[in-house]
């Protein structure tokens, strides 16, 4: 049920035929702010001013005039310099509401023309444990995944790995000048962290003797260099590192309840990097330059490197080896690469290499978002070794909504209040879905292109526009069918007549019912933050019918049964719009 392409139907009818452009004036109908100035409002009879001849309240009345009688909206009204307001006729949303609860999928149609997408999410370095860092691009690339695929679209999750790259070299080298065979046998992954964090300071304290700085990185480079071009050791140890260190990974995707389709990291595409190469050589893509082999782009712009002078190649190279595989073997409309907004040069310049090679029939799109920073403002990094892994945060986040949990049952205790008695089993799954929703919610809830500081308090808040606070809506909500020890079913397989006495009725029926609309508005825009936003207005617009509106001891048992399907419609819609941000619900707490 797409409330807004509902109301630009009924504009276009009114509009055909007399204005030269009805798509562009269509684009100029939003959602009103306040519900007394109607359900939507169209603002484009001010730009239809030179264009008609007319002024903008002229304009506006001869679209009343021409206006659909006979259909949902009931008759448009004039305000100010010639907005244009409309209501949806409260008999329309009834029956739409009716209709929407008999509907698995809450009146979301599939879209008309599906799309083959791969989206390009996550890829840690494999040879550290995973930090907050990867958390945006996790998170967010799972949440798009799951709302183009509800959306009807096939998409292709798949976790770019960087487990081919320098930070290998840099492994290498510690490993043969630096290790305690004692603690990597103890814990592998901690043992490569610490060797990787000591590499890095040692070039860093090496910066002002540029020779010690040099042959730091330049032996580091050389392990690189010597991985790629097969050198036996080097490759019986990057084997002996990625067992213990993809098992680290995917405990933590299990815990986020990400799921990937293909794990195709850099090491996939190594044996094809060298045709590549060769094939930009000969079509004159790229050419050789002090050594090197690069792709220029132009005077002013940097050129791209995809293989060294020692050999060794590079992200642009394995990226332009990846953008063929997925076009040829997957047939893709689209990719998306949801990654940090530090990158979008070396998306712009890849997008260019791959247009200019004949990869151009897919559309190709830099998802970008802002960084997590650091209580100094700047980006966290690994490489300072004073970044908080994502394990020990999503602990943390378990045990503190654990904590809240217990604290606020004992001042129900005290208070003589009735509380639940949960099992040890119970109260775990409870604190797991809590903690892990609210630091995805957290930044969920951002927009995706702004950077954010990490902070505890913000991820793990329990109020407000939250996880917690949805989670415990949705709690409350399904208490009701329990207390009326009601069959949920009913509502959905035959509900009952809708009836919309009230203005908390009708709000909430048309919050119901803009589901749709925000699902394609967040889809377009790629922003889960729009479902965030959503979220908090269905919350607060059953809070308000909630309170105004009983339900159990409703005037009538017409009324009581109109009112339980409004609050399962809100529950499932909760939930499911929860599900699409990878938010767990639990039933009771």
């Amino acid at each position: 049920m797409h409330l807004l392409q509902i109301v630009q139907h009924e504009f276009r009818s009114a509009l055909e035929g007399w204005v030269p452009d009805p798509e562009a004036a269509l684009g100029m109908i939003r959602a009103t702010q306040d519900p007394k100035n109607g359900d939507y409002q169209a603002n484009f009879a001010m730009s239809l001013k030179k264009v008609l001849g007319k002024n903008p309240r002229e304009i506006a009345q001869e679209v009343v005039d021409r206006f659909p009688k006979d259909g949902p909206l009931e008759a448009p009204e004039i305000a100010g310099p010639g907005f244009i307001n409309v209501r949806f006729k409260s008999a329309w949303l009834a029956s739409m509401v009716q209709q929407t609860a008999r509907d698995a999928r809450l009146g979301v149609a599939k879209v008309a023309k599906p799309k083959t997408i791969a989206i390009d999410f996550s890829g840690p370095n494999v040879a550290k444990p995973m930090h907050v860092g990867h958390l945006r691009s996790t998170i967010i690339g799972d949440a798009l995944t799951r709302l183009l695929r509800f959306l009807g679209h096939s998409v292709i999750a798949d976790n770019h790995l960087g487990d081919w790259g320098t930070q290998f070299g840099i492994l290498l080298y510690g490993y043969r000048n630096f290790l305690d065979q004692a603690a990597f046998d103890k814990d592998p992954v901690r043992e490569l962290a610490r060797l990787y964090v000591l590499v890095r300071q040692q070039m860093k304290a090496g910066e002002e003797d540029e020779t010690a700085n040099d042959s730091i990185a330049e032996a580091s480079r050389q392990e690189t260099a010597k991985l790629h071009a097969g050198d036996a050791e080097n490759y019986r140890l990057w084997t002996l590192f990625m067992p213990a260190c993809m098992e680290e990974i995917e405990r933590i995707y299990r815990r986020l309840d990400v799921a990937f389709d293909h794990t195709h990291g850099e090491s996939f595409y190594n044996p094809m990097l060298a045709g590549v190469v060769s094939n930009l050589l000969t079509r004159g893509i790229a050419r050789e330059s002090e050594g090197a082999v690069a792709i220029f782009f132009g005077e002013k712009d940097s050129p791209a490197l995809i293989r060294k002078r020692d050999g060794a190649f590079t992200y642009t190279t394995t990226d332009l080896a990846t953008i063929r595989y997925r076009m040829e073997h997957w047939q893709t409309d689209e990719i998306l690469y949801v990654v940090d907004a530090r990158q979008a040069l070396h998306f712009k310049n890849l997008f260019t290499a791959a247009r200019n090679w004949g990869y151009d029939k897919a559309a190709l799109e830099h998802v970008s978002f802002g960084s997590v920073l650091g209580e100094d403002r700047r980006p966290l990094k690994t490489r300072d070794g004073n970044v908080p892994e994502l394990g020990g945060l999503l602990d943390e986040a378990v045990q503190r909504a654990r904590d809240v949990y217990i604290a606020s049952r004992n001042e129900s205790l005290a208070a003589g209040d009735e509380t639940l008695d949960l099992s040890e089993t119970e109260l775990t799954a409870i604190a797991e879905a809590v903690g892990i929703g609210a630091v995805k919610y957290a930044d969920l809830s951002q927009n995706r292109t702004t950077d954010y500081i990490f902070s505890w308090p913000k991820m793990l808040a329990m109020n407000g526009n939250t996880a917690a606070y949805m989670q415990y809506a949705y709690v409350r909500n399904r208490g009701i069918f329990r207390k009326a020890d009601a069959n949920v079913d009913m509502y959905r397989e035959t509900p009952p007549p809708v009836l919309l006495e009230s203005e908390y009725e009708r709000a909430l029926a048309l919050q119901i019912l803009r589901f749709e609309e925000t699902l394609h508005l967040a889809a377009a825009e790629l922003q889960p933050s729009v479902l965030t936003a959503y979220l908090w207005d269905l919350a607060k617009t059953y809070s308000g019918f909630f309170q105004n509106c009983p339900v159990l001891k409703a005037p009538t048992p017409l009324l009581r049964e109109s009112r339980l399907l409004l609050c399962d419609l809100t529950g499932r819609i909760l939930q499911q719009c929860l599900q699409l941000l990878g938010i767990r619900t639990v039933e009771r707490m």
